[in-house]
C-alpha cells in the first residue's frame, strides 16, 4: 500500500500528464488522490512544493524502471546497459507514458517559472551525467568533456523522440530505432 504522500504524487503525475501544469488544481488533485486538500497542503505546503516533489517523484520512478533488473538475469555488457537504460524510456506502459508526458509538461512550464527551471536543470544535469557515465563504461578512454557532450545529445534526443511518440508524430518502434542509431553514432564519435 502506497503512503499517502506517494498516493498524492502518483495522482499529481497523472493530472499533470493529462492536463498540464496550468491544469493542476489542488481540488482536482485531491479528488484524483482520494484525499483532502488539507492533507495535500500538509505534505507539500503549496503548489510549488507539489511541483517540486512531483518532479522528484517522476525522476525516482524513471530511475526505478530504467535500472530494475531481474537478479537472476545474466549481467549486461556496458553497451547493453547503456542501450537498455535509454530504451526503457521508450516503453508503451502507463507509467512511462505518464512520466514522459509529465516531464514534458514540467519542462514547458519551466520556461515561465524560474524555481521550476532550476529544479529541472538540476534533474536534467543528473540524468545527463548518468548517461555520460554509462558511455564512459563503454568507451573508458574518451575524454570527460566528450562523454558529457554525448550524454547531453542523447538525453535531449530521447526527450524529443519521446514527445514525438507521445504526440503521435512517430511510432515507438521508429523512435527506438532512431535512438539506437544515435547511440551507435555517439559511440563511434567517442572511439
Amino acid at each position: 500500500m502506497a503512503t499517502r504522500s506517494t498516493q498524492i504524487l502518483e495522482a499529481a503525475a497523472r493530472v499533470i500528464a493529462r492536463r498540464g501544469i496550468r491544469g493542476l488544481r489542488v481540488e482536482e488533485l485531491a479528488a484524483e488522490a482520494g484525499v483532502s486538500t488539507a492533507l495535500i497542503y500538509y505534505y507539500f505546503k503549496d503548489r510549488a512544493g507539489i511541483l517540486r516533489h512531483t518532479l522528484e517523484f517522476i525522476n525516482d520512478r524513471a530511475e526505478r524502471y530504467t535500472t530494475d533488473r531481474d537478479p537472476d538475469a545474466p549481467p549486461l555488457t556496458p553497451r547493453e546497459e547503456l542501450e537498455e537504460t535509454l530504451l526503457l524510456e521508450l516503453q508503451d506502459t502507463v507509467e512511462v507514458r505518464e512520466n514522459s508526458a509529465a516531464w514534458g509538461e514540467l519542462r514547458a512550464s519551466a520556461v515561465f517559472d524560474e524555481l521550476l527551471r532550476e529544479d529541472l536543470a538540476r534533474a536534467t544535469l543528473v540524468w545527463t551525467q548518468e548517461v555520460a557515465a554509462l558511455l564512459g563504461q563503454v568507451q573508458p578512454m574518451a575524454p570527460a568533456s566528450a562523454l558529457a557532450a554525448s550524454g547531453e545529445r542523447l538525453t535531449a534526443l530521447l526527450e524529443g523522440l519521446s514527445m514525438r511518440w507521445l504526440g503521435g508524430g512517430i511510432q515507438i518502434a521508429h523512435a527506438r530505432a532512431l535512438l539506437i542509431g544515435a547511440i551507435e553514432a555517439e559511440l563511434a564519435g567517442l572511439r
